[in-house]
């Protein structure tokens, strides 16, 4: 597949928070990455998960993102909780033996692997550093990331042509005017 362009504000985020940001908002509205299939179909060969196609994969991959989204949104809450343990209810990792050495395999069907390995990634994020996952300083952006600065400190999704960058402008403004 040629090379589809990533429209998004913001990429490089760990997968839960990737599969999250794939809906923003900018000045033409609201956007949702999943709406056109070579888009999602590029995301997913980025992350090499698999690409089963349809209207069921693409409803899977929305359900992991809305019950993500719920539980950043509202953590501890029992029922965001559940949303995020309904995905991770669809596949598991048998734990194996070969050759004398110990190993990990991922059972998933192919229609809930990208949505699965989503919802598995924000339980590592969540068991690492909770702390560093944290949602733009901006009100009114919807978007997600990890928090890698050494003092932990950064509020913005980004600064160079996001909404840190936006803030910067009007600042400058209005100190001028």
């Amino acid at each position: 597949m040629a090379d589809v362009p990533d429209p998004r504000p913001l990429t490089g985020e760990p997968l839960a928070l990737d599969l999250v940001d794939t809906v923003w908002i900018d000045d033409d509205g609201a956007h949702d990455l999943f709406d056109d299939p070579a888009q999602r179909s590029a995301w997913l060969a980025h992350w090499e998960l698999p690409d089963p196609g349809g209207r069921s994969a693409r409803a899977n991959l929305v359900e992991a993102r809305q019950a993500i989204r719920l539980l950043l949104e509202h953590p501890g809450d029992r029922a965001a909780e559940d949303a995020v343990d309904l995905v991770l209810a669809r596949g598991r990792i048998r734990l194996t033996l070969h050759d004398g050495q110990p190993g990990e395999t991922v059972e998933v069907a192919p229609a809930w692997a990208a949505a699965w390995h989503a919802a598995r990634d924000l339980r590592r994020l969540l068991a690492a550093r909770p702390e560093r996952v944290k949602h733009c300083a901006n009100r009114d952006c919807v978007l997600w990331f990890e928090d890698t600065t050494r003092s932990a400190t950064r509020r913005w999704c980004s600064m160079t042509g996001g909404c840190g960058s936006r803030l910067k402008a009007r600042r400058h403004r209005h100190r001028r005017a």
